[in-house]
């Protein structure tokens, strides 16, 4: 049984080259953890990767004195390349994401024609999550909310009055996230965000991303209530009809985003890198007009 409301600690720490937030919510000094939406530090220009951001995560949790018992994902994201693996051998934990990873799969296998030995069965995870089921950290349980449209994967935590709602949600003068990646739905995403936003108002929300307008500082915890009031795409009062509108027209402007093609050939296999060849190295697959 979910546990009755309580405040964990959700401690966010924010990489700038990619405007993503990594979260180890906890109950404090000592206690279980979870890790939610890694970092592995990539550069599209020499193709290294680097542990800075995933390294902060380790000291953050170290310092703490916490034990790492989950590794989690909202999603396969297009944006950054998950550290999992490595704070798993760092760290220990299990590696988790929703079950639906494996349309995701399918889709970007094809797209990649990625080796006949890779699966799809989500079997490069240690756990899959259904909709509604439980998670235990410690003392916490919480629950997964599966809330597709961004991807057809993608699922949000929640933890006591904490919910990590991944791409689902921005902060509010930020909006929502796009839905035209393969197995993305404008009209899906709406119920996924009305869903979050059913929730008690005062329910802490936190983004996995923040892109400030305006030279705002970078933020990226808001509620319940402050979403229903401001989100500028899907404040109270806003149809179904209305929020399809102007997510298919605003998609319609947006660039790919400039990590998608190594994320998310290496976040489906849950944050490993592809088989190296005979020469030792690991490639990244480029699909060219594919996209």
């Amino acid at each position: 049984m979910v546990t009755p409301a309580f405040k964990p600690e959700v401690h966010g720490i924010f990489d700038p080259g990619t405007w993503t937030v990594t979260y180890v919510v906890h109950q404090g000094r000592g206690s279980s953890c979870a890790i939610v939406d890694s970092v592995l530090d990539y550069d599209p220009k020499s193709g290294r990767t680097r542990h800075t951001t995933a390294d902060k995560v380790i000291d953050y949790v170290r310092a703490n004195e916490l034990q790492v018992e989950w590794i989690l994902e909202t999603h396969a994201h297009a944006d950054h390349l998950s550290a999992a693996p490595y704070l798993k051998a760092q760290l220990g934990g299990k590696t988790a994401v929703g079950d639906h990873i494996t349309a995701v799969q399918k889709v970007f296998k094809g797209i990649f024609n990625l080796e006949p030995e890779f699966k799809l069965d989500g079997s490069q995870f240690d756990h899959l999550f259904k909709e509604d089921e439980e998670i235990r950290v410690g003392s916490m349980v919480g629950k997964i909310l599966y809330v597709p449209g961004h991807t057809p994967a993608c699922v949000a935590y929640q933890f006591g009055d904490a919910v990590l709602v991944g791409d689902t949600l921005f902060m509010p003068d930020v909006g929502t996230a796009r839905c035209d990646f393969p197995g993305g739905n404008a009209k899906t995403l709406y119920a996924s965000t009305r869903k979050i936003l059913s929730l008690p108002p005062e329910t802490r929300l936190f983004m996995c991303h923040d892109y400030p307008p305006n030279n705002r500082a970078v933020t990226f915890e808001t509620t319940v209530a402050q979403q229903r009031a401001s989100n500028i795409h899907v404040h109270d009062g806003i149809t179904e009809q209305e929020f399809v509108a102007m997510r298919t027209k605003r998609d319609d402007t947006l660039e790919m985003p400039v990590l998608i093609l190594p994320a998310v050939q290496i976040n489906i296999r849950a944050g490993e890198l592809p088989p190296k060849e005979e020469n030792g190295i690991a490639y990244a697959k480029i699909p060219l007009n594919a996209l």
